[in-house]
Protein backbone atom coordinates (compact mmCIF):
# COMPACT_ATOMS: atom_id res chain seq x y z
CA UNK A 1 0.00 0.00 0.00
CA UNK A 2 1.12 3.22 -1.12
CA UNK A 3 0.35 6.97 -0.32
CA UNK A 4 1.18 9.49 -3.20
CA UNK A 5 2.42 12.40 -2.44
CA UNK A 6 4.40 14.74 -4.82
CA UNK A 7 8.05 15.09 -2.41
CA UNK A 8 9.67 13.23 0.50
CA UNK A 9 8.59 14.70 3.78
CA UNK A 10 11.74 12.89 6.02
CA UNK A 11 16.09 12.60 5.83
CA UNK A 12 17.17 9.94 3.30
CA UNK A 13 18.91 8.66 6.33
CA UNK A 14 16.14 8.22 9.08
CA UNK A 15 12.98 5.80 9.21
CA UNK A 16 10.83 8.24 10.86
CA UNK A 17 7.88 6.47 12.90
CA UNK A 18 6.96 9.47 15.52
CA UNK A 19 4.34 11.48 13.45
CA UNK A 20 1.95 11.54 16.64
CA UNK A 21 5.24 13.88 18.30
CA UNK A 22 5.13 15.97 15.20
CA UNK A 23 5.34 15.88 11.27
CA UNK A 24 7.70 17.35 8.72
CA UNK A 25 5.75 20.44 7.11
CA UNK A 26 4.57 19.57 3.89
CA UNK A 27 5.90 21.28 0.60
CA UNK A 28 2.62 22.66 -0.71
CA UNK A 29 2.55 24.35 2.95
CA UNK A 30 5.62 25.61 2.59
CA UNK A 31 4.86 27.21 -0.64
CA UNK A 32 1.91 29.05 0.73
CA UNK A 33 3.64 30.52 3.73
CA UNK A 34 7.20 31.58 1.76
CA UNK A 35 5.08 35.03 0.70
CA UNK A 36 4.00 35.98 3.87
CA UNK A 37 7.32 35.96 4.98
CA UNK A 38 9.34 38.22 2.59
CA UNK A 39 7.33 40.50 0.25
CA UNK A 40 3.56 40.27 1.83
CA UNK A 41 5.26 40.97 5.26
CA UNK A 42 2.64 43.35 6.69
CA UNK A 43 0.61 43.68 9.64
CA UNK A 44 -2.71 42.89 9.69
CA UNK A 45 -3.66 45.57 11.77
CA UNK A 46 -2.30 48.60 9.37
CA UNK A 47 -4.83 49.83 7.15
CA UNK A 48 -2.14 50.61 3.77
CA UNK A 49 -1.94 47.85 0.96
CA UNK A 50 0.42 45.78 2.47
CA UNK A 51 -1.43 45.12 5.83
CA UNK A 52 -4.53 44.93 4.22
CA UNK A 53 -3.10 42.08 2.01
CA UNK A 54 -1.94 40.50 5.12
CA UNK A 55 -5.76 40.88 6.88
CA UNK A 56 -6.89 39.32 3.37
CA UNK A 57 -4.73 36.07 4.08
CA UNK A 58 -5.85 35.84 7.61
CA UNK A 59 -9.62 35.70 6.91
CA UNK A 60 -9.23 32.90 3.86
CA UNK A 61 -7.92 31.07 6.35
CA UNK A 62 -10.25 31.51 8.76
CA UNK A 63 -12.79 30.42 6.63
CA UNK A 64 -11.17 27.42 5.43
CA UNK A 65 -10.46 26.04 8.84
CA UNK A 66 -14.43 27.36 9.73
CA UNK A 67 -15.45 24.70 6.56
CA UNK A 68 -13.31 21.90 8.12
CA UNK A 69 -14.57 22.31 11.64
CA UNK A 70 -17.75 23.22 10.65
CA UNK A 71 -18.30 26.55 12.10
CA UNK A 72 -18.50 29.89 11.44
CA UNK A 73 -15.02 31.81 10.96
CA UNK A 74 -15.73 34.23 13.77
CA UNK A 75 -15.67 31.46 16.12
CA UNK A 76 -11.90 30.72 15.62
CA UNK A 77 -9.29 32.01 17.79
CA UNK A 78 -5.42 31.74 16.15
CA UNK A 79 -3.26 30.68 19.43
CA UNK A 80 0.65 29.40 19.52
CA UNK A 81 -0.58 25.99 19.28
CA UNK A 82 -2.91 23.48 21.15
CA UNK A 83 -0.76 23.84 24.81
CA UNK A 84 -2.30 27.44 24.58
CA UNK A 85 -5.69 26.45 23.46
CA UNK A 86 -6.34 24.11 26.07
CA UNK A 87 -4.95 26.56 28.46
CA UNK A 88 -7.54 29.20 27.04
CA UNK A 89 -10.34 26.77 27.45
CA UNK A 90 -10.18 25.38 30.58
CA UNK A 91 -8.93 28.55 32.37
CA UNK A 92 -11.13 30.46 30.19
CA UNK A 93 -14.57 28.98 30.94
CA UNK A 94 -13.47 27.98 34.75
CA UNK A 95 -12.63 32.13 35.57
CA UNK A 96 -15.55 33.21 33.95
CA UNK A 97 -17.71 31.62 35.92
CA UNK A 98 -15.83 32.20 38.83
CA UNK A 99 -16.46 36.08 38.13
CA UNK A 100 -20.11 35.60 37.12
CA UNK A 101 -21.01 33.67 40.18
CA UNK A 102 -18.20 35.14 42.98
CA UNK A 103 -20.16 34.26 45.94
CA UNK A 104 -20.89 30.60 44.71
CA UNK A 105 -19.57 27.52 45.47
CA UNK A 106 -16.31 26.80 43.55
CA UNK A 107 -16.61 26.17 40.10
CA UNK A 108 -15.74 22.38 38.69
CA UNK A 109 -14.16 20.94 35.89
CA UNK A 110 -14.68 17.08 34.48
CA UNK A 111 -11.42 16.07 32.71
CA UNK A 112 -9.69 12.51 32.57
CA UNK A 113 -6.87 10.79 33.97
CA UNK A 114 -5.38 10.21 30.06
CA UNK A 115 -5.31 13.93 28.74
CA UNK A 116 -2.58 15.48 26.98
CA UNK A 117 -0.16 17.61 30.15
CA UNK A 118 -1.66 20.84 28.68
CA UNK A 119 -4.66 20.19 29.79
CA UNK A 120 -4.04 18.22 33.27
CA UNK A 121 -1.54 21.19 34.16
CA UNK A 122 -3.66 23.32 33.56
CA UNK A 123 -6.74 21.28 35.48
CA UNK A 124 -3.92 21.06 38.37
CA UNK A 125 -3.35 24.86 38.54
CA UNK A 126 -7.06 25.50 38.87
CA UNK A 127 -7.09 23.47 41.84
CA UNK A 128 -4.06 25.73 42.98
CA UNK A 129 -6.36 28.40 42.89
CA UNK A 130 -9.51 27.05 44.58
CA UNK A 131 -11.00 25.18 41.52
CA UNK A 132 -12.40 22.03 41.67
CA UNK A 133 -11.40 19.30 39.77
CA UNK A 134 -12.81 15.26 38.68
CA UNK A 135 -10.41 13.37 37.39
CA UNK A 136 -12.90 10.49 35.52
CA UNK A 137 -10.33 7.18 34.64
CA UNK A 138 -10.28 4.85 31.87
CA UNK A 139 -10.53 1.07 31.39
CA UNK A 140 -7.90 -1.15 30.69
CA UNK A 141 -7.90 -0.18 26.73
CA UNK A 142 -7.62 3.27 27.50
CA UNK A 143 -11.40 4.79 27.03
CA UNK A 144 -13.38 6.74 28.99
CA UNK A 145 -16.87 5.75 29.27
CA UNK A 146 -19.71 8.36 29.02
CA UNK A 147 -21.65 7.28 32.28
CA UNK A 148 -18.14 8.01 34.24
CA UNK A 149 -18.11 11.42 32.95
CA UNK A 150 -21.94 11.84 33.54
CA UNK A 151 -21.78 10.37 37.13
CA UNK A 152 -19.22 12.83 38.18
CA UNK A 153 -21.18 15.51 37.11
CA UNK A 154 -22.60 18.31 39.76
CA UNK A 155 -24.60 21.44 39.96
CA UNK A 156 -21.39 23.97 39.78
CA UNK A 157 -19.72 22.06 36.69
CA UNK A 158 -18.77 24.77 34.69
CA UNK A 159 -17.11 22.49 31.83
CA UNK A 160 -15.95 18.77 30.45
CA UNK A 161 -12.72 18.26 28.96
CA UNK A 162 -12.13 15.02 27.38
CA UNK A 163 -9.74 14.25 24.16
CA UNK A 164 -10.57 13.53 20.97
CA UNK A 165 -8.12 10.56 20.31
CA UNK A 166 -5.09 10.05 22.94
CA UNK A 167 -1.94 10.41 21.79
CA UNK A 168 -0.22 7.46 23.49
CA UNK A 169 -2.13 4.54 22.54
CA UNK A 170 -4.97 6.15 19.84
CA UNK A 171 -7.82 5.26 21.84
CA UNK A 172 -10.75 7.15 19.73
CA UNK A 173 -12.99 8.61 22.68
CA UNK A 174 -16.92 8.66 22.66
CA UNK A 175 -16.51 12.57 21.98
CA UNK A 176 -19.86 13.09 20.53
CA UNK A 177 -22.00 11.43 23.13
CA UNK A 178 -19.77 12.93 25.72
CA UNK A 179 -20.79 16.20 23.57
CA UNK A 180 -24.05 15.24 23.71
CA UNK A 181 -24.61 14.81 27.54
CA UNK A 182 -23.05 18.29 27.99
CA UNK A 183 -25.74 19.82 25.63
CA UNK A 184 -28.49 17.81 27.50
CA UNK A 185 -26.94 19.57 31.02
CA UNK A 186 -26.31 22.73 30.03
CA UNK A 187 -22.33 22.70 30.46
CA UNK A 188 -19.56 23.80 28.18
CA UNK A 189 -17.37 21.00 26.24
CA UNK A 190 -14.10 20.83 25.39
CA UNK A 191 -11.95 18.66 23.84
CA UNK A 192 -8.10 18.76 22.53
CA UNK A 193 -8.36 17.38 19.00
CA UNK A 194 -5.08 17.40 18.58
CA UNK A 195 -3.91 14.05 17.24
CA UNK A 196 -7.68 13.55 15.42
CA UNK A 197 -6.72 16.36 12.91
CA UNK A 198 -6.70 14.64 9.11
CA UNK A 199 -7.36 11.11 11.16
CA UNK A 200 -10.72 11.74 12.18
CA UNK A 201 -14.13 14.29 11.20
CA UNK A 202 -13.55 17.26 13.00
CA UNK A 203 -17.43 18.59 12.26
CA UNK A 204 -18.14 20.38 15.78
CA UNK A 205 -22.17 20.50 15.26
CA UNK A 206 -21.64 16.29 15.01
CA UNK A 207 -19.59 16.18 17.73
CA UNK A 208 -21.34 18.57 19.93
CA UNK A 209 -18.09 20.51 21.31
CA UNK A 210 -18.29 23.81 22.52
CA UNK A 211 -14.44 24.20 22.25
CA UNK A 212 -11.89 22.76 20.06
CA UNK A 213 -8.36 22.86 19.91
CA UNK A 214 -6.13 21.82 17.36
CA UNK A 215 -2.18 22.00 16.79
CA UNK A 216 -0.79 22.47 13.35
CA UNK A 217 2.40 20.37 13.11
CA UNK A 218 0.20 17.37 13.85
CA UNK A 219 -0.89 17.50 10.73
CA UNK A 220 1.98 18.59 8.45
CA UNK A 221 1.70 21.90 9.10
CA UNK A 222 4.17 24.82 10.92
CA UNK A 223 4.96 24.80 14.67
CA UNK A 224 4.09 27.29 16.80
CA UNK A 225 0.84 28.01 15.75
CA UNK A 226 -2.78 26.05 16.22
CA UNK A 227 -6.40 27.37 16.96
CA UNK A 228 -9.22 27.26 19.53
CA UNK A 229 -12.74 26.73 18.23
CA UNK A 230 -15.00 29.01 20.59
CA UNK A 231 -18.81 27.83 19.88
CA UNK A 232 -20.74 31.69 20.30
CA UNK A 233 -22.61 32.45 23.04
CA UNK A 234 -19.76 30.18 25.52
CA UNK A 235 -18.82 32.19 28.41
CA UNK A 236 -14.75 32.32 28.21
CA UNK A 237 -12.44 34.99 29.97
CA UNK A 238 -9.86 35.26 26.96
CA UNK A 239 -6.43 35.50 28.72
CA UNK A 240 -3.95 37.15 26.77
CA UNK A 241 -4.36 41.25 26.43
CA UNK A 242 -2.76 43.27 23.71
CA UNK A 243 -3.62 44.63 20.79
CA UNK A 244 -7.32 43.89 20.25
CA UNK A 245 -6.41 41.16 18.07
CA UNK A 246 -8.74 38.54 16.69
CA UNK A 247 -11.49 40.62 17.72
CA UNK A 248 -10.02 41.83 21.07
CA UNK A 249 -9.76 37.67 22.08
CA UNK A 250 -6.08 37.31 22.42
CA UNK A 251 -3.60 40.62 21.90
CA UNK A 252 -0.44 40.26 19.55
CA UNK A 253 0.04 40.90 16.10
CA UNK A 254 -0.93 37.73 14.10
CA UNK A 255 0.99 35.44 12.53
CA UNK A 256 0.02 35.07 8.99
CA UNK A 257 2.28 32.74 7.53
CA UNK A 258 1.97 30.26 9.91
CA UNK A 259 -1.68 30.59 10.04
CA UNK A 260 -1.89 30.33 6.28
CA UNK A 261 0.43 27.48 6.70
CA UNK A 262 -2.28 26.14 9.00
CA UNK A 263 -4.96 26.40 7.07
CA UNK A 264 -3.69 25.08 3.93
CA UNK A 265 -2.19 22.22 6.03
CA UNK A 266 -5.58 21.53 7.77
CA UNK A 267 -7.41 21.53 4.77
CA UNK A 268 -4.88 19.27 2.34
CA UNK A 269 -4.98 16.57 5.84
CA UNK A 270 -8.99 16.67 5.94
CA UNK A 271 -9.05 16.02 1.90
CA UNK A 272 -6.40 13.05 2.29
CA UNK A 273 -8.07 11.51 5.31
CA UNK A 274 -9.95 8.45 4.20
CA UNK A 275 -6.81 7.55 1.52
CA UNK A 276 -4.17 8.32 4.56
CA UNK A 277 -6.36 5.95 7.42
CA UNK A 278 -6.03 2.85 4.42
CA UNK A 279 -2.35 3.85 3.87
CA UNK A 280 -1.64 4.02 7.87
CA UNK A 281 -3.95 1.43 9.11
CA UNK A 282 -2.57 -1.25 6.24
CA UNK A 283 1.20 -0.51 7.29
CA UNK A 284 0.31 -0.70 11.04
CA UNK A 285 -0.92 -4.02 10.89
CA UNK A 286 2.12 -4.95 8.80
CA UNK A 287 3.76 -3.51 11.34
CA UNK A 288 1.96 -5.44 14.23
CA UNK A 289 2.22 -8.82 12.70
CA UNK A 290 5.85 -8.40 12.20
CA UNK A 291 6.50 -7.63 15.35
CA UNK A 292 4.48 -10.52 16.98
CA UNK A 293 6.29 -13.20 14.53
CA UNK A 294 9.79 -11.53 15.75
CA UNK A 295 9.02 -10.84 19.22
CA UNK A 296 6.04 -13.67 20.23
CA UNK A 297 6.11 -12.22 23.92
CA UNK A 298 5.51 -8.73 22.85
CA UNK A 299 1.68 -7.37 23.96
CA UNK A 300 -0.32 -4.25 22.84
CA UNK A 301 -1.20 -1.38 24.56
CA UNK A 302 -4.63 0.11 24.07
CA UNK A 303 -7.48 -0.75 21.75
CA UNK A 304 -7.50 -4.56 20.72
CA UNK A 305 -10.56 -3.22 18.23
CA UNK A 306 -8.50 -1.33 15.49
CA UNK A 307 -12.02 0.81 14.24
CA UNK A 308 -11.54 2.66 17.50
CA UNK A 309 -8.09 2.92 17.57
CA UNK A 310 -6.14 5.68 15.13
CA UNK A 311 -4.79 4.23 12.10
CA UNK A 312 -1.82 5.30 12.30
CA UNK A 313 -1.25 4.41 15.73
CA UNK A 314 1.13 0.97 17.41
CA UNK A 315 1.80 1.08 20.78
CA UNK A 316 3.51 -2.30 22.22
CA UNK A 317 4.96 -3.41 25.27
CA UNK A 318 8.01 -6.08 25.12
CA UNK A 319 8.80 -8.07 28.14
CA UNK A 320 12.57 -7.85 29.30
CA UNK A 321 13.70 -4.53 28.22
CA UNK A 322 13.32 -0.62 29.12
CA UNK A 323 11.58 1.26 26.00
CA UNK A 324 14.42 4.04 26.16
CA UNK A 325 17.21 1.59 26.07
CA UNK A 326 15.00 0.19 22.90
CA UNK A 327 14.32 3.65 21.68
CA UNK A 328 18.19 4.49 21.53
CA UNK A 329 19.06 1.32 19.78
CA UNK A 330 16.82 2.03 17.19
CA UNK A 331 18.09 5.86 16.90
CA UNK A 332 21.46 4.52 16.27
CA UNK A 333 20.36 2.88 13.13
CA UNK A 334 18.31 5.25 12.00
CA UNK A 335 15.16 4.71 13.44
CA UNK A 336 13.06 7.24 15.56
CA UNK A 337 9.93 6.41 17.20
CA UNK A 338 9.09 6.76 21.24
CA UNK A 339 8.19 5.83 24.36
CA UNK A 340 5.09 7.94 24.72
CA UNK A 341 4.60 12.03 24.71
CA UNK A 342 6.97 13.79 23.05
CA UNK A 343 6.15 16.61 25.64
CA UNK A 344 7.54 14.06 28.46
CA UNK A 345 10.64 13.25 26.80
CA UNK A 346 13.25 12.82 29.17
CA UNK A 347 11.20 12.57 32.47
CA UNK A 348 11.91 9.36 34.11
CA UNK A 349 8.77 9.05 34.94
CA UNK A 350 6.38 6.13 33.49
CA UNK A 351 3.58 7.19 31.30
CA UNK A 352 0.87 8.70 32.75
CA UNK A 353 -2.06 6.84 30.18
CA UNK A 354 -0.60 3.90 30.72
CA UNK A 355 -0.50 4.08 34.52
CA UNK A 356 -4.21 5.13 34.37
CA UNK A 357 -5.28 2.39 32.24
CA UNK A 358 -3.81 -0.19 35.28
CA UNK A 359 -0.81 -1.43 33.30
CA UNK A 360 1.97 -2.79 36.31
CA UNK A 361 5.01 -0.40 36.04
CA UNK A 362 7.36 -2.82 34.51
CA UNK A 363 4.71 -2.98 31.40
CA UNK A 364 4.99 0.88 31.34
CA UNK A 365 8.45 0.94 31.05
CA UNK A 366 8.96 -1.77 28.80
CA UNK A 367 6.56 0.15 25.97
CA UNK A 368 7.03 1.53 22.56
CA UNK A 369 4.91 3.82 20.34
CA UNK A 370 5.32 3.89 16.70
CA UNK A 371 3.11 6.31 14.96
CA UNK A 372 3.01 6.08 11.20
CA UNK A 373 2.84 8.69 8.58
CA UNK A 374 2.25 9.78 4.35
CA UNK A 375 5.30 8.90 3.59
CA UNK A 376 5.87 5.61 5.45
CA UNK A 377 6.40 2.31 3.22
CA UNK A 378 6.25 -0.93 3.40
CA UNK A 379 9.95 -1.39 3.37
CA UNK A 380 10.64 0.57 5.83
CA UNK A 381 8.16 -1.30 8.25
CA UNK A 382 9.72 -4.74 7.30
CA UNK A 383 13.42 -3.04 8.42
CA UNK A 384 11.64 -1.82 11.31
CA UNK A 385 10.64 -4.99 12.61
CA UNK A 386 14.62 -6.38 11.66
CA UNK A 387 16.17 -3.67 13.71
CA UNK A 388 13.67 -3.71 16.82
CA UNK A 389 13.96 -7.91 16.72
CA UNK A 390 17.76 -7.36 16.85
CA UNK A 391 17.83 -4.43 19.46
CA UNK A 392 15.50 -5.88 21.74
CA UNK A 393 18.03 -9.53 21.51
CA UNK A 394 20.74 -7.13 22.41
CA UNK A 395 19.38 -5.27 25.28
CA UNK A 396 18.39 -8.78 26.78
CA UNK A 397 21.67 -10.27 26.14
CA UNK A 398 23.26 -7.03 27.99
CA UNK A 399 20.95 -7.33 30.96
CA UNK A 400 21.61 -10.82 31.62
CA UNK A 401 25.44 -10.62 31.37
CA UNK A 402 25.20 -7.49 33.91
Amino acid sequence: MSFSIPFALQPDDTIYLDHAATTPVDPEVVAAMLPYFTARFGNPSSIYRLGQEGRAALDRARDTVAGVLNCQPAEIIFTSGASESDNLALKGVAWQRRLRQPDGPPPHVVTTRIEHHAVLHSAEDLERQGFAVTYVPCDAEGFVGVEDVAAALRPETCLISVMYANNEVGAIQPIAAIGALARSCGIPCHTDAVQAAGALPLDVEALHVDLLALSAHKFYGPKGVGLLYVRRGTPIAFQQQGGGQESGRRGGTENVPLVVGMAVALEKADRLRDAYNVHCAALRDRLLAGIMEAIPEAAINGPRDSSRRLANNLNAAIPGVQGETVLLSLDMQGIAASAGSACTTGNSEPSHVLRAMGLPEERCRASLRFTIGRDTTAEEIDETVEVLADAVARVRQFAEVI
